[in-house]
């Protein structure tokens, strides 16, 4: 199958190919040679590899799996439809192996089902959850799961991996060009992949106008936050710079405004991680990001000053 898309083209399908986290690798290379797997929960942050993890296992035992979007199919019904009929039918594979991905977004109601089901179905039904947020998924389902952190690679492995993959799509490419990609999008390498092959012209890697200006937002900001203007006067010009950015993805700003405190939040900065901290998770729950991520350039203005 002739594949364009570069985050599935070159999406691992072997744990030689997986990058990083060499403690999980090994502990799940063990699973596919002893053709045993429990129940497992995978989390971190977006974009580093938890999806693909679960389908390298899948793809390697002796299985008949499915996959769910638990963010798409969320409520209950999921679970007493798809899910049971999945567990309860007849198979000519030792496992069964249900991915719920995005787990944390099941509604309660849904996830106790779903423990339910896990206890009802154990004998020849594993499931593997995904989240970025552990938190969510209640406690009853951590505890029947091995409970797996998946760690972001270094930026130099995937400086390493992005090369490779460049050299052999045949495009010519500047290191330096390469390092703002990566510097801007770590750690979700879905994001850095998708960037890279999006400023591909020409079989050459040359940046875009369109993501240099997203990617100047970040210097803006912070020379906002770190000037000697009114609070008022910051505010404005925050938001105007946000504005300006077309497809201004606001979850980056919590991350920013943490990678950057020490150079607006000196003094402070134990009282602005709780406020990011507070507007990252308020954002989780919002239709309308810029209220959320203004709400708390707010109150970090309030703090500094």
């Amino acid at each position: 199958m002739n594949i364009n898309l570069w985050i599935e083209k070159f999406r691992p399908s072997t744990l030689d190919e997986y990058v990083g986290n060499e403690d999980i690798k090994k502990k799940c290379e063990q699973f596919i040679q002893n053709n045993e797997i429990p129940h497992l929960l995978f989390h971190g942050r977006a974009g580093t590899g938890k999806t693909t993890l679960a389908k390298i296992l899948v793809n390697h035992i002796d299985c008949d799996y499915l996959y769910i979007n638990a963010s798409a199919e969320r409520g209950i019904d999921i679970v007493r439809d798809k899910i049971r009929n999945f567990a309860s039918s007849v198979g000519f594979k030792k496992w069964k192996v249900i991915i719920l991905d995005e787990s944390d977004y099941m509604t309660p109601d849904a996830q106790a089902s779903l423990r339910n089901t896990m206890e009802v179905f154990a004998g020849g039904t594993r499931f593997i959850l995904t989240c970025n947020y552990p938190e969510k998924i209640i406690e009853p389902l951590q505890s029947r799961c091995q409970t797996f952190k998946i760690q972001p690679p270094s930026m130099k492995d995937i400086a390493i991996k992005c090369a490779n993959i460049l050299k052999e799509e045949g495009v010519s490419f500047e290191p330096s060009d390469l390092k703002v990609i990566i510097e801007n999008d770590y750690p979700d390498i879905r994001k850095i992949l998708g960037d890279l092959q999006s400023n591909v012209f020409d079989n050459q890697l040359k940046l875009s106008s369109e993501f240099l200006s997203k990617n100047d937002v970040e210097n803006k900001v912070i020379d906002v936050l770190c000037n000697s203007k009114s609070k008022k006067d910051k505010f404005t010009e925050i938001r105007q710079i946000l504005l300006d950015t077309i497809g201004y993805d606001y979850t980056n700003l919590y991350s920013l405004l943490f990678k950057r405190i020490d150079e607006y939040g000196k003094g402070n900065i134990g009282q602005i991680i709780l406020i990011i901290a507070e507007g990252q998770h308020r954002a989780t729950h919002s239709v309308d990001k810029e209220i959320s991520a203004m709400a708390t350039i707010v109150n970090i203005l309030e703090t500094i000053g």
